[in-house]
């Protein structure tokens, strides 16, 4: 089983790029372009790994990163 990678950034083009190579390594990508859908995604997937972009509108990379933090290392 491939491990999952969940690419969170506001630009497409980003996303598209960073995904496009993970996948040609034999990653699993997800993607979510806001903080809110990060969120879910980590719920919903529980990737192995996160590429995250600091600065998201709504609630930015760092809020993200905290709430992630919080979640499965307290």
């Amino acid at each position: 089983m491939p491990q999952r990678v969940l690419v969170v950034d506001d630009e497409p083009p980003s996303v598209r790029m960073v995904a496009a190579n993970l996948r040609i390594r034999g990653y699993e990508v997800l993607t979510a372009t806001t903080g809110e859908a990060a969120l879910t995604s980590l719920d919903a997937h529980q990737p192995d790994l996160v590429v995250l972009d600091l600065g998201l509108p709504g609630i930015g990379g760092l809020e993200v990163l905290r709430r992630l933090r919080s979640r499965w290392w307290s």
